[in-house]
């Protein structure tokens, strides 16, 4: 098992990654992803999310961490100088193996750190039979 970020090149996608365009969500979701003898760790950091806005899913191999911070000031009433704090939605994928079920992955989130342990399973390999051809 390769537990792998999910990244699809896109050249418009490279041309938009510029810091001119997206400074604010270029600080999000910062992960680290340790190996162990028996498992892999994902530690994200979710600075001011609250636990009931994340939410995790496990679909065909990939587990992907959505993130939702909602604007609690009406932006109206208020006037802005400047502004840096996300509100939206974010999300990150990675693979950790079509062999890995809900009920095996254990999160935690605290302090604004959600922390993943992914055990590490054995790819369950089709055991190829040779098959011998009659010769005529």
């Amino acid at each position: 098992m390769m537990l792998v970020p999910r990244r699809n090149f896109d050249l418009f996608d490279e041309f938009f990654d510029d810091n001119f365009f997206n400074k604010k969500e270029k600080n999000l979701m910062k992960t680290d992803i340790k190996e162990k003898k028996d498992r892999y760790t994902i530690e994200m950091d979710l600075p001011g999310f609250e636990k009931e806005n994340i939410k995790l899913e496990l679909n065909n191999g990939y587990l992907t961490i959505t993130g939702k911070q909602e604007n609690k000031i009406d932006e109206e009433e208020e006037k802005y100088v400047h502004k840096e704090r996300f509100y939206g939605e974010c999300t990150r994928s990675f693979f950790v193996g079509d062999n890995i079920k809900e009920e095996d992955i254990d999160a935690e989130f605290k302090n604004g750190t959600l922390k993943i342990d992914i055990p590490k399973k054995e790819e369950q390999k089709e055991i190829e039979e040779t098959k011998q051809i009659e010769i005529k």
